[in-house]
């Protein structure tokens, strides 16, 4: 999903197989932009997939919004349910947030404009309704700043996605009974004991709680490896991968074999430059990686690692007559658990700190929940019904 390029070349190299994927850029700033929550049909390992998604004006999935402009958007529910969308990582006035307890639905066929200030960075859009983010009704919101289209480098964007061909429903369902993989329940057995467990004590010792559900498929801009997106690229060029973890249950890797990339962005906020082969984000997360193309033209394949797994999806950055091998989904042995490996997140620093000072308030929260049942609390109460996260979020607070 290639969404900026100072290079005319590369502003036609994009596949016509790929164009449903581009987000939208605005003739001028002036214009209101239309976001539509709909179904779409998608192929994954060979079977048609109805999902859903929030398509644009020019029938692509997301919106690219050029520097300082205002997110001037007309949205329209065409689901035959109710939802309602957030603008993960934006800072709108709180009517216009799209939390399900502080904004009301989007009925069926309703419309709803939205016009706020926006902040740049890579950030995304998706329901606030479990079902919804299952059923993959999310997309990209890419915010350009004065230095992004200054910068001599080509962007892309990368967005995951965690897919079943069950019913969202379904998912949710085997989840919330206590069935976590497919196959657990050859081994339902050993998972009764866990209700008794309190907190992440119980819970670290069972690989299970890696990963709450086995899907079918891992996407990586709506395909998988056996069919992946190849993305054309300059030879020794500089690439900006903006990679978006829009899955509803999995973490991921992304990692770049033997080339080492950049971290220079961690959910829409510059960092000082963090150098690797391999990042790991958690869902929701977003990662801003500068990639310099090796300059003797070959390919570089792009994965997304399922953590604690095997399953693994990406895109292939290809420069202009470069050999594409055929990538196997499976990798031959487990990726590490990234949340259980601090290195990444003990070496980030913001390249704009806040400022060291006292702060106003402290608050005690103590985060707990188990898998069976599957269920998670804010001091002992579910999120919906803690008066204290009401309250620290409602007071006027300089520094918490």
């Amino acid at each position: 999903m290639t969404s900026f390029t100072r290079r005319g070349f590369l502003a036609a190299s994009t596949a016509a197989s790929t164009a449903l994927l581009l987000p939208t850029r605005s003739r001028a700033a002036s214009d209101v932009l239309s976001l539509t929550a709909t179904t779409r049909t998608i192929e994954v390992q060979g079977r048609a997939a109805t999902v859903m998604g929030l398509v644009n004006g020019q029938g692509g999935l997301g919106l690219t919004l050029d520097p300082g402009q205002r997110f001037r958007v007309d949205l329209t529910n065409a689901l035959d349910v109710e939802t309602i969308i957030h603008w993960h990582g934006q800072i709108p006035p709180n009517a216009q947030d799209g939390a399900p307890n502080t904004n009301p639905m989007l009925m069926p066929g309703e419309a709803r404009p939205y016009d706020y200030a926006t902040r740049p960075g890579t950030f995304w859009m998706h329901a606030h309704v479990p079902a919804h983010e299952v059923g993959l009704l999310a997309a990209p919101l890419i915010v350009h700043s004065a230095e992004d289209l200054a910068a001599d480098r080509q962007e892309v964007v990368m967005f995951l996605h965690d897919f079943s061909f069950k019913a969202p429903e379904e998912v949710l369902a085997e989840i919330m009974s206590g069935i976590p993989h497919e196959q657990a329940a050859a081994s339902q057995n050993n998972m009764q004991g866990m209700g008794d467990m309190q907190g992440t004590d119980g819970m670290g010792a069972s690989e299970m709680d890696i990963n709450d559900f086995d899907f079918d498929a891992y996407l990586a801009n709506d395909r998988t490896l056996d069919n992946p997106e190849v993305v054309q690229v300059e030879r020794g060029g500089r690439v900006l991968l903006r990679a978006v973890n829009a899955a509803a249950m999995t973490s991921f890797w992304i990692d770049l074999g033997q080339i080492s990339g950049r971290l220079v962005a961690v959910d829409g906020e510059p960092c000082q430059p963090y150098t690797s082969t391999r990042f790991g984000f958690a869902p929701g997360q977003r990662l801003d990686i500068e990639i310099d193309m090796p300059a003797d033209g070959t390919a570089l394949p792009v994965f997304a690692l399922r953590e604690g797994a095997r399953e693994r999806t990406g895109i292939v950055l290809a420069p202009p007559g470069a050999a594409v091998s055929r990538i196997a989904g499976l990798a031959e042995s487990e990726h590490p658990a990234f949340s259980r490996d601090m290195t990444q997140e003990t070496a980030l620093r913001a390249m704009t700190p806040l400022a060291a000072r006292p702060a106003d308030r402290r608050h005690m929260v103590m985060l707990d929940g188990a898998m069976v049942p599957y269920i998670w609390t804010i001091n002992g109460q579910t999120v919906n019904f803690h008066p204290e996260v009401t309250q620290v979020f409602h007071r006027e607070l300089t520094h918490l």
